[in-house]
């Protein structure tokens, strides 16, 4: 498919979305990316994997890295876009709406346009967002082409409601192990029930407050949960393990390390495996480009509290922010839906922005 960079960004959304991009299946999608903005002659086009990479080069005495991932969740029902009005609002209605081909489209449009913004820029389109992080293309591409991430700033279009969204809370995941005795569940008594002790696990995480951490000037909420339990044997068995999945989502004021200590801490007593955890990112409001941007968009800086990969660029110690078209809380959902005005007000904010002189 061909795409059609001088149409409107809503249109681009369309054209997008309509081209599947579940993740690890995005190679129609970054051809027709790469072959739309190949031959623009202000943009070097760069290739890697599902990965493209489209840069200015004018000597400008700043730059902004500024990306967007191509993959979706699966498919359900949920394509080919279609036009919806709720409340007379225009809407486009489908898989990836708002996860977040409509930010992608808006950086397309002006990656194709913006032939001398007042700052150099480095647009990013990248695969395998929504899995495992070492399939990430943003994350590969790191390690292959680290030149590419030189920058002052950094944007990610991930949907925040047209809003900004600074930095990102830490996640990590961990396991909480209790073991027993198996036994017949007729004569219980023999054995030792590894799900029942269980029990103070999930009452510690049950009577858990989340605190609420303020990092340069954002008020970070943090939450600790029990996201999964797994245990048994068969209907007439005692139990001699069970596992409890724990998630905790920490302020990015805090390390992975002092992530770590705070659920040990909690969970004292219990046989606890650290799976994953990954650093948030500190909003970086503070720097001088970042309150140009926040001013030229004219947006409330707030922040975010699911993890993104702004902290690739924050680990780098270049300050971040979310900024696209989309209410978070229907990303993945089946009526996944972002509003015609707000595709065009995050057009309209990042134009001025990159313009601006």
């Amino acid at each position: 498919m061909v795409l059609d960079l001088t149409a409107s960004s809503a249109d681009i959304t369309r054209a997008i979305c309509d081209i599947p991009s579940v993740s690890g299946e995005e190679q129609a999608l970054a051809d027709a990316i790469e072959q739309a903005v190949t031959g623009l002659p202000h943009l070097e086009v760069i290739r890697h994997g599902n990965t493209v990479v489209a840069r200015t080069d004018l000597g400008r005495p700043q730059r902004v890295a500024i990306a967007g991932h191509i993959d979706t969740v699966p498919i359900h029902d949920n394509l080919p876009v279609r036009d919806i009005e709720i409340d007379g609002e225009p809407f486009l209605w489908g898989r990836g709406t708002v996860d977040m081909k409509a930010g992608t489209a808006v950086q397309l449009k002006l990656a194709a346009e913006l032939a001398d913004p007042s700052i150099d820029i480095t647009w990013m389109w990248y695969d395998n967002e929504e899995v495992a992080a070492d399939l990430n293309g943003l994350g590969l591409l790191a390690a292959a082409r680290p030149d590419l991430f030189e920058a002052d700033f950094a944007i990610l279009g991930e949907p925040s409601d047209g809003e900004v969204e600074g930095g990102c809370n830490g996640t990590l995941r961990a396991i909480v192990r209790t073991t027993g005795v198996r036994a017949h569940s007729a004569r219980a008594w023999i054995g030792e029930n590894a799900i029942h002790r269980a029990a103070p696990i999930l009452a510690r995480l049950a009577e858990y407050r989340a605190r609420e951490v303020p990092v340069e000037g954002l008020l970070y909420r943090e939450s600790l949960s029990a996201v999964r339990i797994s245990g048994g044997v068969a209907g007439n068995v005692i139990p001699d393990a069970c596992e409890v999945e724990v998630n905790y989502r920490f302020a990015p004021s805090k390390s992975a390390a002092d992530a770590e200590a705070h659920v040990r801490a909690v969970l004292a007593g219990f046989d606890v495996e650290i799976t994953d955890a990954a650093e948030g990112a500190r909003p970086g409001l503070d720097a001088e480009i970042a309150r140009r941007f926040v001013s030229a968009v004219g947006a409330e800086p707030r922040p975010k509290y699911g993890w993104t990969d702004v902290a690739r660029f924050s680990a780098l110690g270049i300050p971040a922010v979310n900024y696209g078209p989309g209410d978070p809380h229907l990303a993945h959902h089946d009526e996944e839906r972002v509003p015609l005005a707000q595709i065009e007000a995050v057009e309209r904010g990042l134009r001025a922005w990159l313009t601006s002189h």
